[in-house]
């Protein structure tokens, strides 16, 4: 990929259907269920991206058997994960925060590290939970930090975990609840954070045999199946958004009205902007005349596409104002500062809130945004220069991270 994509305003209005790849969230929650269940599970649709190849490399590293088939999005699991031994989580904070409860079952040593970037980010609460459950935790670096070494069997029981800094915390216990000698009941000490997350976590769970009550999860096991991973709700919102800021039409195949994801709600948040959404069973249409409003929306609950309506809100007439939001800044970057340093730059005024950001509508000028090394930078900017001249993205090779064929997949709406 080179080093910057140009791209090119569209002349004429949308008319088109995509299918983006596999929910990440769901390959990642998928293939841990699948590699702690005793027996060959097969996930189809699966996300072939960075932070998935790091789940698959992380629960081999664990025991687990993982037999991969990019070409038909198809992955082979025999579980269950038996050794400890070192796991390189690279930049995935699902893979990290997912994995250090699962190897905190197993009575061997495992340390778990990742990029600067992943080491970087918060750890100390799950840390701290499973050190509640009876794991030993030993921080090697920076405390509350990757890189960290745990040993298990976890006893279980209960244990408190705070709900408002990340949601992956919270997923990542209760997936290995079930194989604690006690369950887990998770109590929380603040409200809880993107709640569809925790709700899909409960549904794969589901899926592979183990029901969980509220926040209760009873000591079991996981039955090996056949998964079928829907596309990536978050990667949909891209070009929902293309709709909305160039008009016309964009229909999104196998997002439907039974999703797991709680990302299709970005569509409800178009349509409150003047966008037109119809939804089957099987697809979601966002239809625009690309004329839109401002609005003042709480996305606490889908703020993997906050970004996304920032860029789509440069198009509005009147101003955005996105709150909840806060905990983002501990992503791949500070995504309210980043967002709105970027903007700026254009010449949009922006503003950061304690909570979120204010996006005042204007005319971008021609600009080389930086991504800061975090793929939902790149995607939701390159949506300004569907209508605004000369907008180049920096370093597009960072949509790796879960969307590689993600600018090619742009370039064919037109």
């Amino acid at each position: 990929m080179p080093d910057v994509q140009h791209l090119t305003p569209l002349t004429r209005p949308l008319d088109a259907t995509v299918r983006p790849p596999g929910s990440k969230s769901i390959t990642n929650r998928a293939l841990v269920c699948a590699a702690l269940a005793p027996g060959t599970s097969t996930l189809t649709g699966a996300l072939f991206a960075d932070d998935t190849r790091a789940m698959m490399d992380a629960v081999a590293a664990l025991g687990a058997s993982v037999t991969a088939d990019p070409s038909s999005r198809t992955v082979t699991v025999a579980g269950p994960c038996s050794k400890g031994g070192p796991v390189d989580a690279r930049q995935s904070g699902t893979t990290s925060r997912f994995i250090l409860p699962a190897a905190a079952l197993l009575g061997a040593r495992t340390v778990v590290d990742g990029t600067p970037q992943l080491r970087a980010r918060p750890f100390g609460p799950v840390l701290d939970a499973l050190r509640q459950v009876g794991a030993e935790v030993e921080e090697l670096g920076e405390p509350g930090c990757l890189p960290a070494a745990v040993r298990g069997p976890s006893r279980g029981g209960e244990v408190q975990v705070s709900g408002h800094i990340s949601s992956q915390f919270l997923s990542g216990l209760l997936m290995a609840g079930p194989l604690m000698r006690d369950g887990l009941t998770v109590a929380l000490t603040s409200p809880l954070v993107s709640v569809p997350y925790v709700e899909m976590t409960r549904a794969v769970m589901a899926a592979f045999g183990v029901v969980v009550t509220g926040l209760t999860v009873p000591a079991g096991a996981y039955r090996p199946t056949d998964y079928a991973v829907e596309p990536d709700a978050t990667a949909a919102s891209y070009f929902l958004g293309a709709a909305a800021v160039a008009g016309g039409r964009v229909t999104v195949s196998g997002l439907g009205t039974d999703s797991l994801q709680g990302d299709v709600g970005f569509a409800d948040v178009l349509a409150r902007m003047g966008a037109t959404v119809s939804r089957t069973d099987t697809s979601m249409t966002v239809s625009s005349t690309g004329r839109l409003h401002g609005v003042d929306v709480d996305m606490a609950d889908i703020s993997d596409t906050a970004q996304t309506l920032a860029a789509v809100a440069v198009f509005a007439d009147s101003p955005t104002r996105v709150r909840g939001i806060g905990f983002i800044r501990g992503k791949e970057t500070d995504r309210i500062a980043a967002v709105v340093t970027e903007l700026r730059r254009a010449g949009i005024d922006a503003t950061e809130d304690e909570d979120g950001f204010t996006i005042n509508p204007g005319r971008p000028r021609p600009t080389r945004f930086a991504t800061y090394e975090d793929h939902r930078m790149a995607m939701s900017l390159s949506l300004l220069g569907l209508r605004a001249p000369g907008i180049e993205i920096a370093d597009p090779g960072c949509v790796a991270k879960t969307y590689p064929g993600y600018f090619q997949d742009l370039a064919a709406l037109s």
